[in-house]
């Protein structure tokens, strides 16, 4: 646990009481903070009294009196499309709001710094798509090179239960538009960020808000190296914004695509090889194509982006080319589960819209595809272009049937339920083929989660 600095003899209401929630309160007591706590949810709040905490209605006006700060959980609302009642509460109030991710960066470093002999960093990671796998590629890179690391934040352990920093310690920390939006302080050494798409728009009021909550990890952030995906103007503005000019190589752009070599850092991939460029002039080189836990376009720009990272944190190219393949993947993000019979089985589950469904169908060719669930707006017709890859599609689910008539002439046959799909895929797959799970839809139809989605799909497919 990271006791929260600055806040001895306070009190301090905390909103939400989920795992960071409960995980804030414990570090407000270790720092010495009087803690009080709400959560709209009648569970919550017996789950909280239960352990002893001090409940407050904190809808009501009350309930403030000698509150010097509320900290929030990064799910509830505190702007668009509405404030939470709670959080409207501290505004009319004056009261200072932040989030965990704020009170980590206030008291991460700690007097024990000075007797290190190598400072403490702190990598954030931050984006649309890929940020789970570029946490999760970085992590591994550090472990497998011998680096101190934790990784943490918005992908396995909250923040404020990581341990306190060990000497020369890299802890790499995810970051989503919920918990950058609202953070009061951002401090990263080094902050990535993977690429824009359309994403939460109800709660960041539209796509600007949504990337304006980005990009405060970096204008507010003030990290001493910024990796930038630029495959998009989002990215190429934000690059032009952090850097002086082409020759700043505080920033180091990255790209799945095009060949980044007029900066003063770069690094890109291109036809299966990564490239890293200095000056102009070509520093490293990586064939990516045989590395089995990161297949695909959009997973070669993960694999840019760690590499950034954790070139700036001062790692060799040759370092990480070796921990590049020994990295498994992420579950559910186009994981192999299996080979059988030349055959290779593929759990994208995570692929809950079309955008991501789409970098899936690119990464593999011969796929017998399982698609379907609860369907989103448009369904799959933005899929067509990348149909060509697939040999037949086997759709599960309440959209099965609405997928069908957007597939045209691509081979396809409604199934309804996982089971008859993984059978009838592996009956009639072929060596050379992939049969792939990355199903374009949410999975509330038949599954609480994407990730019992990806657990029901893996052991089918180990059970055959």
């Amino acid at each position: 646990m990271i006791p929260v600095q600055g806040v001895t003899g306070q009190t301090i209401a905390v909103l939400g009481l989920g795992r960071s929630g409960r995980a804030t309160a414990a570090a407000l007591q270790a720092g010495g903070a009087e803690v009080v706590v709400w959560d709209d949810g009648q569970e919550g709040r017996a789950q909280a009294e239960a352990e002893g905490m001090e409940l407050r209605d904190l809808t009501r006006r009350e309930a403030w009196h000698g509150v010097s700060m509320l900290v929030t959980s990064p799910g509830i609302p505190h702007l668009y499309p509405q404030p939470n009642a709670a959080i409207a509460m501290a505004l009319e109030l004056g009261i200072p709001l932040d989030n965990d991710i704020g009170l980590f960066f206030r008291s991460f470093a700690t007097p024990d710094w000075d007797n290190f002999d190598v400072t403490p960093r702190v990598i954030t990671i931050t984006g649309s798509n890929g940020k789970s796998t570029t946490t999760a590629l970085v992590h591994h890179i550090l472990q497998t090179v011998g680096r101190p690391s934790q990784i943490g934040g918005n992908i396995g352990t909250g923040v404020l239960s990581l341990e306190p920093a060990h000497d020369g310690e890299v802890v790499v920390i995810e970051l989503s538009s919920y918990q950058t939006d609202l953070a009061r302080a951002l401090t990263p050494d080094v902050a990535v960020f993977t690429n824009l798409s359309p994403d939460h728009l109800d709660r960041h009021g539209g796509l600007g808000g949504y990337f304006a909550a980005k990009r405060r990890l970096f204008s507010e952030g003030g990290p001493d190296r910024c990796v930038i995906g630029v495959d998009e103007v989002e990215g190429r503005y934000l690059a032009n914004q952090m850097g002086e000019g082409p020759g700043d190589d505080r920033v180091i752009r990255v790209s799945s695509g095009q060949k980044l070599d007029g900066f003063a850092w770069g690094v890109f991939a291109r036809k299966g090889f990564l490239s890293e460029y200095r000056k102009g002039r070509q520093i490293a080189s990586i064939d990516l194509r045989e590395v089995t836990g990161l297949p695909g376009a959009h997973n070669h720009q993960n694999a840019c982006a760690a590499y950034a990272a954790c070139r700036a944190v001062g790692l060799a190219p040759r370092e990480i080319e070796a921990a590049f393949h020994s990295f498994g993947g992420l579950p559910h993000r186009s994981q192999t589960v299996r080979e059988r019979n030349g055959v290779r089985y593929v759990n994208d589950s995570k692929a809950t819209n079309v955008d991501a469904a789409a970098q899936a169908l690119q990464a593999f060719r011969n796929i017998r595809w399982i698609a379907g669930g609860l369907g989103k707006d448009g369904g799959i017709a933005d899929l067509q272009p990348h149909l060509p890859n697939v040999v037949k599609a086997y759709l599960i689910g309440h959209s099965a049937r609405d997928f069908a008539l957007q597939l045209g002439d691509t081979p396809h046959e409604v199934v309804e339920t996982m089971e008859a799909a993984v059978a009838r895929a592996s009956a009639e797959a072929v060596a050379g083929e992939t049969v792939l799970l990355a199903p374009a839809a949410a999975s509330f139809d038949q599954y609480p989660n994407f990730e019992k989605r990806g657990e029901h799909f893996a052991t089918l497919v180990e059970a055959l």
